[in-house]
This record gives C-alpha cells, structure tokens and sequence, in this order.
C-alpha cells in the first residue's frame, strides 16, 4: 500500500523560508514522479512543482527561482525548499506520486494528506 506523509509545514512572516517533506512508502515504480501540489481556500489544487526519475524537475512560475525541488538518493523522501514566502502562497500543501512526469493534478494516482503553510504580510 502506498503512503505519502507530509510535514514541514507551519505559519511564517513574509520573506521567511519553510522546507516540506514527503516521506514516500510502498512505491516502487520505476517511472514514478513525484511532485507538490497546493490548495488555498475557495480554489482549485494547483502544481507547484515535479521531478521525474532522472531528478528533472520543473516549476510553475509563480514559484520559480524561490522554491527547489529534490528528492534524497533512496528517493523515499521528496522536499520542497520554498524561499522568499509570499502571502500568496499560503496553502495547504501536497505531495502526489504517479507514472507520468507532470504538473497535471489528473496525472497523480496517490496523494498525502497535506501540510498547512501561512504566510503573513
């Protein structure tokens, strides 16, 4: 069985940095990408970032140049260092694990069940 588990998450000023993680279990595909995913209130789940097998990663461009991507050698756990936070990103934060490299809510078969980050201003 699959379990994704996130933690990391917490309330910080403006310009402030958190790093989540992804502890990742049960999955052993070896086309498996994992990528982080956010909610905010009143909206849909959007892509913040994914990375393919080969350590790839790409980054929706709100994000890009602020947060970072990885996972460690044994690729069981995913982080996500977000730096410079902005009000806007306060969200509730996942990870997802599926076969197909994408930043596509739709693509990703299993899902944690989310950390909370708030920014203030």
């Amino acid at each position: 069985q699959v379990h994704l588990v996130e933690s990391g998450g917490g309330s910080v000023q403006a310009g402030d940095a958190l790093r989540l993680s992804c502890t990742i279990s049960g999955y052993t595909s070896i086309n498996s990408c994992v990528a982080w995913f956010r909610q905010a209130p009143g909206k849909e789940r959007e892509a913040v970032a994914a990375i393919d097998t080969d350590d790839n990663p790409a980054y929706v461009e709100s994000v890009t140049g602020r947060f970072t991507i990885s996972k460690d050698g044994a690729k069981t756990t995913l982080s996500l260092q977000m730096n410079s936070l902005k009000p806007e990103d306060t969200a509730t934060y996942y990870c997802a694990a599926g076969n197909l490299y994408s930043l596509r809510v739709s693509e990703y078969l299993y899902w944690g069940q989310g950390t909370q980050v708030t920014v203030y201003s």
